[in-house]
């Protein structure tokens, strides 16, 4: 059966990767990308797409109302899987006003136009739209920092601890509220720090990587002994492909690659793959810099997946190791690609 798929902010990191994952595996499935194109989006991770009848791309803004309304109606939209999100916790510190807009008030459109489009009224689908779902994409981060030991479960509080994390923290309340209230399908997923082909720059596994290549300073927050749980990004996807069409209604689900690594030790990976992919004359690791550590820095991230794992069957392809020299080697042969 044909589905006609909402997907937003597809054209950055993750969902860029999503997209031709997905348009692959579903030969059933039209895919509409909304994305705004912000800095942090870019079409031309989307290229092997483009020429694809299943594909369609529509610039826009997701607080857009009358332009998700238009959607929902030109494409008898089936389905919703939310990517779009300002994400950058540096960015939110200095202006969070963008954070608020995007990641609330847009998923809030979002849900709303969703749940007007597919309901009659509170828990009562129409006929053709009984299936639906809206799967909301969102972070690790909302749940604040942790100890030395403990782990990130579904049951976790919340604590966000920065506008972007509070951001997102406010969007995964608005869309369980819609499943408790109007009994919308709706699951969420909690993601650990996602790593691999097409980030953009400014985050922490890219930016090393293109210091580095540029022979410059490796700026490393404070210590360099914050704690991040990584998840390579094509193990995201099936994550979110897994709970996208299994998982159960009103559900969260924590996805993570249970890699927790420091900052020091990332850098000291890359380090080390590119002093023998890419030598220079000293290694890498000279360039290594620690500055000023930034505000609400959580110290340690780490996610327990035993849910997605038990209940859907999912393990993480990549480990830490393969996964940051898949990254490395993606990057070198493509140098420049978001510029």
């Amino acid at each position: 059966m044909t589905k006609n798929i909402l997907l937003t902010g597809t054209a950055g990191f993750i969902g860029s990767n999503f997209v031709p994952y997905f348009l692959e595996k579903y030969p059933e499935y039209n895919l509409i990308n909304l994305d705004l194109l912000t800095y942090a989006g870019n079409l031309d991770s989307l290229k092997e797409c483009e020429s694809n009848p299943r594909y369609k791309f529509i610039k826009g803004n997701i607080c857009n109302r009358e332009l998700v309304e238009f959607i929902f109606n030109e494409y008898d939209i089936n389905g919703v899987i939310h990517f779009a999100a300002e994400s950058h916790v540096d960015n939110s510190i200095k202006n969070p006003g963008v954070f608020i807009e995007t990641n609330v008030n847009g998923t809030f459109t979002l849900v709303d136009v969703a749940r007007d489009y597919w309901m009659d009224k509170p828990f009562e689908y129409k006929e053709n739209y009984k299936n639906c779902r809206f799967h909301h994409i969102s972070t690790d981060e909302v749940y604040g920092t942790l100890n030395a030991t403990d782990f990130f479960t579904e049951e976790t509080p919340y604590a966000p601890n920065s506008p972007y994390s509070a951001s997102k923290a406010s969007s995964d309340m608005i869309v369980r509220s819609y499943q408790e209230t109007y009994g919308m399908n709706t699951v969420i997923t909690n993601c650990s720090n996602n790593y691999g082909p097409k980030q953009h720059d400014e985050k922490l596994i890219p930016t090393i990587i293109r210091k580095c290549l540029k022979g410059e300073s490796i700026p490393i927050y404070g210590d360099g002994k914050n704690i991040r749980d990584w998840l390579y990004v094509l193990d995201h996807c099936r994550g979110i492909d897994l709970v996208y069409h299994t998982g159960k209604e009103g559900n969260v689900y924590n996805i993570g690659g249970r890699n927790e690594r420091t900052n020091l030790e990332i850098v000291d990976a890359i380090c080390t793959i590119l002093d023998e992919k890419a030598p220079q004359t000293k290694s890498y690791k000279k360039l290594i810099t620690f500055v000023e550590d930034r505000a609400g820095h959580d110290r340690r991230y780490a996610i327990d997946a035993t849910k997605i794992e038990v209940e859907l069957g999912w393990r993480a392809d990549e480990n830490f190791d393969s996964g940051i020299l898949k990254t490395v080697e993606w990057y070198l042969k493509h140098k420049g690609w978001d510029k």
